[in-house]
């Protein structure tokens, strides 16, 4: 964000407004300032649920560093290493970055959804924010900061695929890319904790306990969605994944956390029927 732009400027002529001030956050750059801007947002503000927004250039507003390069060269160091446990960490700050900016999205980008869609999101951008604020304090009593190690952007690459269509934004940010997280966290936890990080096992217990209200919003807000549009979530689902190119999900599956969000047994044996041969936890969780 320049700064000579203040969030009120970006907001409008409704800067009060929830959705208004989710989108002139989306807009900041400096990390700093964007979770002071997500911190700023008032859950009892007023809503404009029907007004339509003009997306402005630049979405969404990103620091200089990390550098972002293809996820095929982002390097996979040993967790023997200090270096190694900080660029773990990176990449969950990075990936709790990316959802800061997932949240704040789709509260202004989605006209014409209930007021508790709109306050459901703003939850999870301000518990987005938290989680990225304990990895960079974890990362900076490492000696490391933000911006230190290459990352890329898989997360917000969905998020313009279905910049246009809700329902698979609902079915592809937060039931997959965020879901995988749910996976993901029991095996990155233990490897931290094995290389005798307590403190940063500790952190991806958060992480995990808050995901797993984060996908359980997606997964109600996407199944109201298939009951309006006369569809059967299961097939819709399958029918979005390969419309949209989603990526194809690897067990092991963290089946008590997927049915705490909200996944039934009808959506869980189809998810493992359709499985390919596992991969690593640490590939699982760069989404």
């Amino acid at each position: 964000m320049n700064s000579n732009t203040t969030p009120d400027a970006l907001a409008g002529s409704a800067p009060h407004c929830l959705r208004a001030r989710a989108l002139a956050a989306l807009v900041v750059s400096e990390w700093s300032q964007k979770l002071e801007a997500v911190r700023a947002i008032d859950d009892g503000a007023v809503l404009d649920c029907q007004r339509e927004f003009v997306a402005p250039a630049g979405l969404p507003g990103c620091p200089a560093r990390p550098e972002l390069v293809p996820p095929a060269q982002v390097k996979h160091r040993s967790m023997a290493t200090l270096e190694g446990r900080a660029a773990l960490l990176h990449a969950l700050a990075h990936i709790e970055f990316n959802a800061i900016n997932l949240a704040l999205d789709i509260l202004w980008r989605f006209a014409g959804m209930p007021d508790a869609f709109y306050r459901d999101w703003l939850r999870v951008a301000q518990e987005e924010a938290y989680h990225f604020d304990l990895l960079r304090q974890r990362l900076q009593t490492l000696g490391y900061a933000y911006g230190d190690f290459p990352a890329h952007n898989g997360l917000w690459d969905m998020a313009q695929r279905t910049q246009d269509d809700l329902l698979a934004r609902l079915a592809l940010v937060p039931r997959t890319l965020e879901a995988r997280g749910l996976d993901a966290s029991p095996m990155i936890r233990n490897k931290l904790a094995g290389a005798g990080d307590a403190d940063s096992a500790a952190i991806v217990d958060i992480i995990l306990r808050d995901e797993i209200g984060h996908v359980a919003i997606g997964n109600h807000w996407f199944k109201q969605q298939c009951g309006l549009a006369g569809k059967e979530p299961v097939a819709c689902y399958a029918e979005l994944a390969q419309r949209y190119d989603a990526p194809k999900l690897r067990g092991p599956f963290n089946l008590e956390a997927r049915r705490a969000a909200g996944f039934n047994e009808v959506e869980l044996a189809a998810l493992q029927a359709n499985t390919p041969p596992s991969m690593s936890s640490r590939k699982e969780f760069s989404a």
